[in-house]
């Protein structure tokens, strides 16, 4: 029975060994057909078969996986990552050239379980026709003469959702800015949807969230097979507020409305389902992203109390002006009253880098400073490498508003990314970044529990554990 076992244990020995050398191999040999192509790959390292380096990759903060090849390989640099070969881009010039000059050769990319919770109709997963009229619509419902009408909703829900920390209890700040992002969400998407709607759509979105990022199985019980379910509930709950705003023909001017009152070239409209896919695809883009920066506003805060103390002089200043906070904040307040504040935004924009980096894929072989970026690759521009990249950013690990008295460099500072697929939500960001700074400065103080160090990824950075923080309001001095 022994020598059996020693027999069968030296087959399985042999056979995984063929089986990995087979692997090299054919690695090896795809590799040298890429560099037959054009002059060489990039310099780097692509680890083990099939998981590559991502073993490297998530046993360690991300960012300094990817600092450390910067430093050893230089700006441009292959690996290999979630089952797929990589070019990694950590230059301004090579950003722009992935997307913006030579975007048609690079087309965005998202695993199918994303595209499959999402919706495969909404905006981020398509180029050409289709998405050009989509980005346009999105692009008009969150123009500038569009925002600048929520400004006053914005303050109230800011106002409303501060108000619920009073009382000195322990906070979760990144869960509770999630909240209040959801909630800006539903404004700009839906106006002012019935309550019973927003609760629904809040449960269901929520579950869906939290299978976003699992494995992606359809095992009963696993938080993807929830976030499935949790999917249809949301498309059936959409459909609803569909179909009533169709019956009551509104000309709303609001998101929903600007995908109801489309039309493409040939006067074809959105069905049910492209439009369902839509407004779930503008609350994965905008409510984490923007919290995650909220959340780490509300620490550089903490962290710097001379800033803090500065910050709150100037949104004084603008109280003072709205008769001690009894008037609602103004659009001209936003734009022009907060000018230390704004940096602010920008600066924990840049901090944070919440956008690492995004996915795009060679859609054919391009060379890139003599250097070959093979069909079917992904295409990594690396955005926080950018932003602490101290030839930009003197200091860079230093929290430093000041710095952005002087416009960056131009493809330095690209938190919202660049070209046809940049956020078309960045202004309504950072507005709400603004409000929430106007009434958490002037109305609050609070205190931060803990460790003050550490980040979490779930997938965007945040402080350790969502950063744990007291609110206290502030006595009136009216």
């Amino acid at each position: 029975m022994n020598s059996e076992m020693d027999a069968t244990f030296v087959y399985l020995i042999v056979f995984l060994l063929t089986i990995v050398s087979y692997s090299f191999w054919k690695l090896d040999h795809k590799r040298g057909s890429a560099g037959s192509r054009s002059n060489k790959l990039p310099p780097g390292s692509m680890g083990w078969p099939y998981i590559g380096e991502t073993l490297q990759l998530y046993s360690q903060d991300p960012n300094v996986f990817f600092l450390t090849k910067q430093k050893r390989y230089g700006e441009i640099f292959k690996t290999h990552i979630l089952g797929c070969p990589c070019i990694m881009l950590a230059s301004p010039e090579a950003a722009r050239f992935v997307l913006m000059t030579q975007a048609h050769l690079f087309k965005p990319t998202y695993p199918k379980s994303k595209e499959r919770l999402i919706g495969p109709s909404a905006l981020f997963f398509h180029q050409g026709d289709y998405h050009a009229m989509l980005r346009k619509l999105v692009q008009n419902s969150l123009s500038l003469e569009k925002i600048r009408n929520l400004v006053v909703d914005i303050d109230s829900l800011a106002a409303s959702v501060l108000d619920s920390w009073n009382g000195g209890r322990v906070m979760n700040t990144f869960n509770e800015m999630r909240r209040f992002s959801f909630e800006v969400g539903v404004l700009m998407i839906f106006g002012h949807l019935d309550a019973l709607y927003t609760e629904e759509l809040k449960k269901n979105y929520w579950i869906l969230d939290k299978g976003y990022n699992s494995y992606p199985t359809s095992i009963p019980g696993t938080p993807f097979k929830k976030a499935i379910l949790a999917r249809k509930r949301l498309a059936q709950i959409l459909s609803k507020v569909i179909c009533e705003r169709r019956e009551k023909k509104l000309l709303d001017n609001d998101f929903l409305g600007c995908l109801l009152n489309s039309k493409d070239e040939k006067g074809e409209i959105l069905n049910d389902d492209q439009i369902a896919d839509n407004i779930i695809g503008v609350f994965f883009a905008a409510k984490d992203t923007t919290a995650s920066v909220m959340t780490w506003i509300v620490k550089y805060l903490h962290d710097n109390p001379k800033l803090l103390e500065a910050v709150k002089a100037e949104q004084l200043l603008v109280q003072k002006s709205n008769d001690q906070g009894k008037q609602p904040l103004s659009w001209s307040q936003t734009r022009n009253s907060m000018p230390l504040s704004h940096k602010v935004v920008l600066e924990s924009l840049r901090m944070a880098s919440i956008i690492s980096f995004t996915f795009r894929e060679a859609v054919a072989d391009v060379e890139y400073k003599g250097f070959l970026i093979p069909k079917g690759w992904k295409v990594l521009p690396l955005f926080r490498n950018i932003h602490h990249n101290p030839e930009f950013f003197s200091d860079p690990q230093k929290f430093d508003p000041s710095r952005f008295e002087v416009a960056p460099k131009p493809n330095t500072f690209i938190p919202f990314g660049i070209g046809v697929h940049a956020c078309p939500g960045n202004e309504l960001a950072k507005l709400e970044m603004l409000i929430l700074i106007h009434n958490l400065v002037t109305k609050f103080r609070w205190e931060v529990m803990g460790s003050q160090n550490g980040v979490q990824y779930g997938p965007f950075p945040v402080p350790m554990h969502g950063l744990p923080a007291r609110f206290w309001k502030k006595e009136s001095t009216s």
